[in-house]
């Protein structure tokens, strides 16, 4: 693919965005940016990096002559994509496309891809892990991490690119075809952003859109949405579930798994040493368990990868004790489904921080699974008033200020054993940068305890 004088429109100045602008570059294109925040709340760094590489930076807004003017429009996972910029350049016959669409194109490593609306980033990691033990050289990046188009502009070359892919990433790809593709589940999330709950599912299948024969598609059966979805005729499709059923290539068995691939042995993978908590966990090894001999990794690896490997920061982590009372961050829990399986996952009381910027999601599921296992739960940010008309008068509640405030009042009301748990059920962009930022609250907030 040719891009030397290419007229071409970056929409949105974030990390993937960013790393396109360098790439687009580095080929010789003539690239123009557009980002609908002011330039004064931009990353100086990376505006001054654009003004040093002779990028045209349009901020405070899209304008429509920028868009029409493009050979070509790239567009950032953030950015909607029925801005009117968009339509009228769609109108015109500009390509439209995203950065992970553009690095496959310009790339030819096989790709293992993994989605759902919870548990991509953990089993993407667990996946590179199991690789790389394997002996493979691995790329682990895309929605986690390290954007693609970075590994396809190094000229390093992995075995395989182990991937992480949104429903964003996937609205803008036209011949994304990995050799494994992984949809781990499908729940209520992005309302703000999707017209409906179905165009969302249909978001997630075009993961397996491109898929053919030699191709392995991996689907969770207990999944309503996934269960009766048939991908192409030609790509070996592999199902799992928690209790045994026919068709199903993984499940539950003992305090394990059992996995194989049609025709093939299978194996029994044992999880009492998996460091990770929840029944949604022993899903997401099933999936890796899958993936892996599809990839003809040996069970042994696969085991002694279960065994070893210790998830990723503010997802079910850990976080300290205070007078025999236990702090766990999920704040990777951005949405209803996330916090139940979060709170499902214990079998002792749970004080309950939960709150933030509201996505559209019913919390009357939430309240259901929390019934019962919640004893008290303290609610902040933009959606706590919306929440509490969920909880009212059935699960106890208060309201909190900050994120100490609730760690606090939480420590307050809890007894030995009991579980402070975040688990936000909400997105994280009213009082903090990111999920990362709201986790890192979190555990400051139980340090104090600790030391007070």
């Amino acid at each position: 693919m040719r891009f030397d004088q290419k007229k071409i429109l970056v929409v949105g100045l974030g990390k993937s965005g960013l790393a396109v602008v360098r790439y687009l570059v580095q080929e010789g294109a003539i690239v123009t940016v557009s980002e609908v925040k002011k330039e004064a709340d931009l990353d100086p760094g990376a505006v001054k990096e654009m003004r040093a590489m002779g990028v045209t930076l349009e901020t405070g807004g899209h304008s429509v002559d920028t868009f029409v003017r493009s050979e070509r429009i790239i567009v950032s996972p953030g950015v909607p994509l029925d801005l009117a910029p968009l339509a009228a350049a769609k109108e015109k016959g500009i390509p439209v496309t995203g950065e992970m669409d553009l690095a496959v194109q310009v790339m030819n490593t096989p790709i293992v891809a993994v989605t759902g609306t919870n548990g991509k980033s953990t089993v993407t990691a667990f996946l590179g892990a199991l690789l790389q033990s394997a002996g493979h050289k691995v790329f682990v990046g895309g929605n986690l991490g390290t954007p693609l188009i970075d590994y396809a502009a190094s000229g390093s070359k992995a075995d395989v690119a182990v991937v992480e892919v949104s429903s964003f990433q996937l609205d803008t790809m036209a011949g994304f075809s990995p050799l494994v593709a992984l949809l781990l589940n499908i729940s209520p999330d992005h309302l703000d952003r999707y017209p409906n709950y179905e165009a969302y599912v249909q978001s997630k299948l075009k993961i397996f859109k491109n898929q053919g024969a030699g191709d392995f598609a991996i689907l969770n059966d207990d999944d309503d949405a996934l269960s009766s979805f048939a991908p192409h005729k030609d790509v070996s499709v592999l199902r799992y579930g928690l209790k045994k059923k026919d068709l199903r290539h993984a499940f539950g068995e003992g305090k394990g798994i059992r996995a194989g691939l049609p025709g093939k042995e299978s194996h029994f993978f044992d999880l009492q040493k998996c460091p990770l908590p929840g029944k949604h966990n022993v899903e997401n090894m099933m999936a890796a368990a899958l993936a892996g001999l599809a990839m003809n990794v040996e069970p042994a690896v696969i085991q002694h990868t279960m065994d070893q490997f210790q998830g990723l920061p503010h997802r079910l982590e850990f976080s300290g004790r205070v007078r025999d009372v236990e702090f766990y961050d999920d704040s990777k829990a951005t949405n209803v489904d996330a916090a139940i399986r979060s709170v499902a996952s214990f079998d002792r009381p749970v004080i309950l921080i939960a709150g933030g910027r509201h996505k559209g999601g019913d919390y009357a599921p939430l309240v259901r699974v929390a019934k019962g296992r919640v004893k008290k739960a303290f609610l902040l940010g933009e959606s706590k008033q919306l929440m509490a008309e969920a909880f009212e008068d059935k699960i106890p509640y208060a309201t909190a200020d900050s994120m100490e405030d609730a760690v606090a009042k939480a420590f307050s009301v809890a007894k030995p054993h009991d579980v402070v748990l975040l688990a936000p059920a909400c997105s994280s962009f009213d009082m903090f940068t990111d999920y990362a930022h709201r986790g890192r609250a979190f555990k400051e907030a139980v340090e104090r305890l600790q030391h007070g």
